[in-house]
């Protein structure tokens, strides 16, 4: 028996990084797995590693940011696979400029428009399925919902919006048996941040001086918390962020 058992779980983002791992680690629990991401490939990607493993996948091409897309993807989800009971909202991205850049206008909008209405976009458009299955949310944060790194205020404005909005939605949908809880990921090699951080020495150092375990983190280190807050084993959490990041917030 796994934890997840009998659930249908949709993870954004779920093309590569976390989400990937995410989708692998609920499969391998037991769940249902339907993959979205805006990039469609890596998302038949993880669909087939899942199923490679034994697993049932689904591959879904999505933008978060496009709120008519989102709510045509969640009519279609519930009337072809079934109403999800775990939504992941992992998709997101990394600008880092300072305020001064000649991109900082389009960073701004563009992490807005992902990072933070994305969210807004995939709890709206499935939030009758969830009520149905009193399902949960986990959304991924970042130790930027605490704190701030260098030449990142979009990213750090917009995981601190992921914590609010977590507070207000776990609020808002308690009464109804969803329960909405956080990850807030720390240093993780993914895709994501590999010219970002991984391959600039500057900035990679200034990052493990604050992770006290010595190390950066994977993909499966985000994987135990995104199953313990979608499984039973969390059933009176709600509301909260759940740092997972080598111990990055305590230095």
């Amino acid at each position: 028996m796994g934890l997840l058992d009998g659930h249908l779980a949709f993870v954004t983002g779920g093309g590569s990084g976390i989400g990937r791992g995410i989708a692998q680690g609920y499969s391998r629990e037991g769940a249902k797995v339907i993959v979205a991401d805006v990039n469609v490939a890596g998302a038949e990607e993880t669909a087939r590693l899942v199923e490679d493993a034994g697993g049932e996948a689904w591959a879904i091409e999505l933008d978060v940011a496009n709120m008519q897309a989102v709510q045509s993807v969640a009519r279609k989800v519930e009337a072809d696979i079934g109403p999800i009971s775990v939504l992941v909202n992992n998709a997101g991205i990394v600008r880092r400029a300072t305020i001064d850049s000649a991109t900082a206008i389009d960073d701004w909008n563009d992490t807005v428009a992902i990072n933070i209405s994305g969210l807004f976009n995939c709890v709206h458009s499935f939030q009758d399925q969830l009520k149905s299955t009193k399902g949960r949310v986990i959304n991924l944060g970042s130790i930027q919902s605490f704190v701030h790194t260098a030449n990142s205020v979009a990213y750090t404005t917009s995981k601190g919006a992921v914590k609010n909005f977590t507070i207000g939605m776990a609020a808002e949908l308690a009464p109804f048996g969803v329960r909405v809880n956080a990850i807030g990921p720390g240093l993780i090699f993914t895709p994501l941040n590999e010219k970002g951080i991984q391959q600039n020495p500057e900035m990679l150092e200034r990052f493990m001086r604050h992770i006290p375990m010595g190390r950066p983190g994977t993909p499966d280190d985000i994987v135990g918390p995104a199953i313990f807050l979608a499984s039973d084993l969390s059933q009176y959490v709600t509301g909260v962020l759940i740092p997972s990041d080598g111990g990055y917030l305590t230095v």
